[in-house]
């Protein structure tokens, strides 16, 4: 077989594309760094021919049109497994385009797929090889599965999507139609710390043995520990997102994946996101795995790291110990994404840690972060019969095997200093204390 003749002849345009859009479609794109931005982009183009057309995205990185207009609303709902800003947004303006997906990361795709007939999978692919493979690039959370199992794929192959090791290789005979593209991939800037994380950094290294194997999230708080773990040694990576500051870490050889228990000598990850210089870094990088998010993210696979250190955000911690890191009240805010996954899976390894990491005030100092309970509407991220330690600026608060009464103490004593005499006053008329 001439590959690159398969190729001539499945090549189409954005606007082929569109014309496969029916009412009532099923659609599951790529998510954030390899989302589809051209389909994407021109979707509100058919709302006049279509109706119910539901469009599955994650963590979408940029706007796109057709769930941020009114008049879109009985064409296309988004719904999405991690809300971004433009998200947020629609809902803020009083649109009910966009909805919520809830899920464990490890279980997203294959949850969707049992509940639905997926009509169309439109993904981003890098180039073909001269075997006929293209890769899925910076992302396999989700995507392979759904790809599977759509009745129709698409691939918007893009110049600029990096070549990658492990679960991502499609061959063309598994594809439809492909779209030729040259856009740039979304890219999450490093975000430098405030002194307050900085403390919260500092902290959660007391907590970090070498030899470990750690997930770390995006953000202030991640991007601060990692600023303190030059003095580590042999630190290796199981994490659902490869971020930035682990390409420095692997540099300065503070990260080596010697010691990992699962997959030593490699970074294990289910997608990355960061800048080009990240990008750059994992494109025919055989250091850097990525498999599916099914596996990855699976509590019983990362519970086999001996050492695994989970450190994960959150917006509230209620007094008993309950974690909210996706909502507050009933505004919905971001998602579970691999929270609870990866916080199970570090609690059950040998001689793991499951560390919730926040700062102990928001609103520039006008509420306290830990709360006698969680506002009315608030999802519980991770119970409190699976929380380990918490960690604010102002310590850290370790509450597994605790008590009710043990545990409100511990984090009255890691509140901000303004808020403790309130949180217990508020403690003892629930009769925690």
């Amino acid at each position: 077989m001439d590959w690159k003749e398969e190729h001539k002849r499945k090549k189409r345009t954005i606007e082929d594309v569109l014309k496969l859009v029916r009412d009532n479609s099923t659609v599951v794109v790529g998510m954030t760094p390899m989302e589809p931005q051209l389909f994407l982009s021109k979707l509100h183009l058919i709302a006049s021919r279509v109706k119910n057309v539901s469009v599955f995205t994650c963590l979408n990185s940029r706007d796109y049109e057709f769930y941020l207009n009114k008049e879109y609303e009985s064409s296309f709902d988004n719904n999405s497994w991690f809300f971004g800003p433009s998200n947020r947004k629609s809902v803020d303006n009083g649109l009910r385009m966009v909805t919520y997906v809830p899920n464990n990361l490890h279980q997203a795709g294959i949850n969707l797929i049992d509940s639905r007939e997926i009509d169309i999978f439109v993904g981003v692919a890098s180039p073909m090889d001269k075997n006929g493979f293209f890769t899925l690039s910076a992302s396999v959370v989700y995507e392979k599965d759904v790809l599977e199992n759509a009745k129709t794929v698409v691939l918007e192959v893009n110049e600029n999507a990096p070549r990658t090791h492990g679960d991502t290789q499609v061959h063309i005979s598994e594809v439809d139609m492909i779209v030729e593209a040259d856009y740039q991939l979304p890219e999450a800037a490093l975000v430098e710390p405030s002194d307050i994380e900085r403390r919260i950094g500092e902290n959660i290294i007391e907590l970090i043995e070498d030899g470990s194997t750690l997930q770390l999230g995006i953000g202030g708080i991640p991007n601060s520990v990692a600023k303190f773990l030059n003095n580590k040694k042999d630190l290796g990576i199981h994490t659902e997102m490869f971020t930035e500051t682990m390409v420095d870490l692997f540099l300065e050889g503070v990260i080596t994946n010697k010691k990992k228990s699962l997959w030593p000598g490699k970074f294990v990850c289910t997608f990355a996101y960061g800048t080009k210089r990240l990008y750059d870094f994992v494109d025919d990088n055989p250091c850097v795995f990525f498999l599916r998010g099914k596996y990855v993210n699976n509590p019983d696979v990362i519970s086999q790291n001996e050492k695994m250190v989970s450190i994960n955000t959150a917006l509230m911690v209620d007094l008993t110990g309950n974690v909210c890191s996706e909502a507050i009240g009933f505004r919905h805010y971001s998602g579970t994404g691999g929270q609870l996954d990866t916080h199970r899976g570090a609690v059950k390894s040998k001689n793991g840690k499951g560390i919730i990491a926040l700062r102990s005030t928001a609103k520039k100092n006008t509420v306290s972060t830990i709360v006698p309970y969680l506002p009315s509407g608030s999802p519980v991220t991770i119970p409190r019969q699976d929380i380990d330690y918490v960690v604010t600026e102002f310590g850290i608060a370790h509450l597994r095997g605790k008590t009710v009464k043990e545990r409100v103490k511990e984090l009255i004593n890691i509140a901000h200093p303004d808020f403790r005499n309130w949180l217990e006053s508020e403690a003892k008329k629930i009769g925690y204390i």
